[in-house]
């Protein structure tokens, strides 16, 4: 058996490397490192992947969420509702701009953001909701859109884990995760379902104002060289990560799909065990792409089966270990843990195993093997 990786990169390089490296070279050899074709080329390919009218390619997903904000026009002191429990980026930016960040509640099932927490935080100096679509399942985007209507608010997608699922609204549309919002932001770090060789991220608007705000914004304000018309930002994709992503974005459906017939096989191995509760997933088949595949363990030592996995060589990781509102940078008066009650007991539940494309049926047998041996003593 080969050994387990968290993540593996380097098998799926392997795969595509006859377009990835004459893509690199390509672009090393025309020296058109900043906004280069590559550049645009991606774009445009990911705009028609997607179904949205703007992508906008930044230097990473922390860039794409602050500076969504920054187009929206938000003022220091506007409120900001978003989930506790999730990485810490999207918090981040929103105290960066001196915003107000507003944690709420999580969905004990699909971890995702609770539509009444939302509505409960909602003040007169919320102006926006981050509904994070945690670990590549879609938030209840029809519940929060009617939400942000019914207050006017903006809804900003943070779609770092998610990209290429598909959201189903009640009526049988569907439509991609990340287009749904106000504007949408991405990750492209390396481990992400469609990841470059470095950082990377992108912004997505069906709003052409917007859009062209934020054009300005990422390029350090400049619509005309010279011309600052906007604070911006330097965060742009160079073209050597967007050689990579053109690369690799044809193949994002194949490498979604596999890691969902992963994470089945995953659910049939642990079906008949009673202390394992395996990924909820909500609609279509499609709406759930497994960025990380995560158990709710019952009655069982979490931390204890961590090190033991780690010991016969399965890696595995906690995501997260702390809930933000309990983070140092981000506590405040203001929190009750009364409202945090599923957050404070998924942190010490979930376990996330090895996801990606090139899982084998060897390794998922030695992997599930290994956990239920340990359960069961």
């Amino acid at each position: 058996m080969k050994k387990i990786q968290m993540v593996d990169l380097k098998g799926q390089y392997s795969q595509i490397k006859d377009v990835v490296n004459p893509a690199i070279q390509d672009v090393i050899e025309n020296t058109a490192f900043i906004n280069g074709p590559k550049v645009h080329e991606f774009q445009k390919n990911l705009e028609n992947y997607l179904d949205v009218k703007h992508v906008i390619p930044c230097a990473n997903g922390t860039d794409a969420l602050q500076i969504a904000m920054m187009g929206l026009g938000l003022k220091p002191g506007d409120e900001v509702i978003t989930a506790d429990f999730t990485f810490a980026a999207t918090v981040e930016v929103i105290a960066l701009l001196q915003l107000t960040p507003v944690l709420v509640d999580v969905n004990p099932d699909d971890f995702n953001i609770n539509v009444e927490a939302i509505k409960k935080a909602i003040t007169t100096k919320t102006k926006a909701i981050v509904p994070v679509h945690l670990f590549g399942q879609c938030a209840n985007m029809e519940a929060v859109m009617d939400i942000a209507k019914a207050h006017n608010l903006y809804v900003i997608e943070d779609n770092a884990q998610a990209i290429g699922a598909n959201y189903t609204y009640a009526n049988g549309e569907k439509v991609k995760v990340g287009t749904i919002g106000h504007v949408g932001a991405t990750s492209f770090f390396p481990s992400k379902n469609l990841g470059c060789y470095g950082d990377g991220g992108a912004i997505f608007t069906n709003d052409d104002d917007l859009a062209h705000t934020i054009r300005g914004i990422v390029n350090h304000g400049m619509y005309e060289r010279y011309h600052h018309d906007v604070v911006g930002v330097n965060s742009r994709l160079d073209s050597i990560q967007a050689a990579v992503l053109a690369a690799k974005l044809p193949h994002l459906d194949s490498y979604n799909n596999k890691r969902i017939a992963a994470a089945n096989k995953y659910d049939a191995a642990f079906k008949n065990v009673p202390s394992i509760e395996t990924p909820v997933r909500n609609g279509d088949v499609d709406n759930h792409v497994f960025h990380q595949y995560t158990l709710k363990l019952k009655g069982v030592d979490r931390d204890a089966l961590a090190k033991h996995l780690n010991e016969k060589g399965i890696p595995c990781g906690v995501y997260y270990p702390i809930p933000l509102h309990q983070q140092k940078a981000y506590a405040d008066e203001r929190y009750n843990e009364a409202d945090f009650v599923v957050t404070n007991q998924l942190v010490k539940e979930v376990i996330s195993l090895p996801m990606h494309t090139e899982l084998d049926n060897e390794q998922i047998e030695y992997i599930t093997s290994t956990i239920i041996k340990f359960i069961n003593g």
